[in-house]
């Protein structure tokens, strides 16, 4: 199945693409195909795959099984966000499933240089996520080779957490340094999108301010203005 474009990072800062990728965390899981295709109809540029393992957080959600039969129905590209503890170890099933872009958090790895490596040999998009307590100088030894800085602005592990204000100095120092995508995921919404987008992110995760909203089209598309 031929995929959708994966929507790069212009070359110039200020022509940066918005990208809206809505999180299946907050889709119904019993109907998930279904939900799928309602967020393509409603005009989502990527899907945004929450992975947890149950020890890197608290919570436990999918694994590549669901990420192969989702790259069977749908072209959008799927950005696959893996909180785990041991992300060298998924890596190969998250590639063969056909995930699009995988995204590691710093916090879990040690020598991560040599997995994004990995990831991008695979020819695939790469990104590193840091928690809210984590600098984002911990970074910028990798800006060079990474497509996508990922900051939460709450803690990981569950949907629906109240978005953290105290993240937006961090995004505004980051796009200072990179000239990637920078993405934001936690308590996002047309205001706290606006914040973070004026702070310099291009890329926002939203999962309940899109599922659960009456026109998830209206929702995608104010995320936009």
């Amino acid at each position: 199945m031929k995929k959708k474009s994966q929507r790069s990072r212009k070359s110039s800062t200020c022509e940066r693409e918005l990208i809206v990728a809505p999180s299946l965390l907050a889709a119904d899981f019993t109907r998930l195909a279904e939900e799928t295709k309602r967020m393509e109809k409603a005009g989502a540029d990527w899907l945004h795959v929450d992975v947890m393992d149950g020890h890197f957080v608290p919570n436990l959600t999918i694994g590549p099984p669901v990420v192969k039969h989702m790259r069977k129905t749908t072209n959008l590209f799927l950005d696959c966000h893996l909180m785990v503890s041991n992300p060298r170890d998924l890596v190969d099933d998250f590639v063969a499933a056909g995930a699009d872009q995988i995204t590691v958090h710093a916090e879990a790895i040690t020598r991560i240089v040599p997995l994004i490596k990995k990831i991008k040999a695979a020819g695939i998009r790469v990104g590193v996520s840091v928690k809210p307590k984590t600098s984002e100088k911990v970074l910028f030894n990798i800006l060079d080779i990474i497509d996508l800085v990922l900051v939460m602005t709450v803690e990981p592990g569950f949907g629906g957490q109240a978005f953290m204000k105290g993240m937006l100095p961090k995004i505004r120092r980051l796009r200072k340094v990179f000239a990637g995508d920078i993405q934001v995921d936690g308590g996002i919404n047309a205001q706290t999108g606006c914040m973070t987008r004026k702070a310099g992110a291009n890329v926002f995760v939203a999962g309940t301010y899109i599922f659960k909203a009456g026109d998830a089209k209206k929702a995608i598309q104010s995320l936009k203005e």
